[in-house]
């Protein structure tokens, strides 16, 4: 069976009725000194949890702050290279940058050393458009972009 993930795509909307989507900068060093493809949006594994209390949690854990947003749509199920699945969903809402805080993780650095360090797991976030979230996403998340797009104009909330 496939690994499972969770993810929140928080969305908002500018005063000239822009999309702008949220997202994070991998963290850890093998990503410190990357930035197109190092991006992603908010996500974490889970096995028996509720994909949308998972994809809350794992929001909160990264960006530093519970969702708080009105409808929450769902956005589908994406397949990664790796095989993992991820189930993604998305909301309206605003958060600001300056508030983020992540979780951290340990792992050996430099590899071989026996040296123990810590790192955030995200290291930054920020507001862009999908179309350069495109370019800064790995490459299995764009599809989720397209998939939001196609869903707030079928709800009218975005012109096609």
């Amino acid at each position: 069976m496939p690994r499972k993930s969770a993810a929140f795509l928080l969305y908002r909307l500018t005063g000239d009725r822009r999309l702008e989507v949220l997202i994070a900068h991998m963290g850890g060093p093998f990503w410190a000194r990357k930035n197109e493809r190092a991006w992603s949006i908010p996500k974490g594994e889970y096995t028996d949890e509720d994909p949308l209390l998972a994809a809350r949690r794992e929001f909160a854990e990264e960006v530093g702050e519970p969702v708080l947003t009105g409808e929450t749509v769902d956005l589908g199920s994406f397949r990664q290279s790796s095989g993992k699945v991820v189930t993604t969903f998305a909301a309206e809402g605003d958060f600001d940058p300056a508030r983020f805080e992540s979780n951290t993780f340990q792992m050996e650095w430099p590899k071989g050393s026996g040296r123990v360090q810590e790192f955030p797991e995200v290291d930054r976030v920020e507001w862009t458009d999908p179309d350069r979230a495109a370019e800064l996403l790995v490459k299995g998340q764009v599809p989720m972009l397209a998939r939001l797009r196609e869903t707030l104009v079928a709800r009218g909330v975005l012109d096609a």
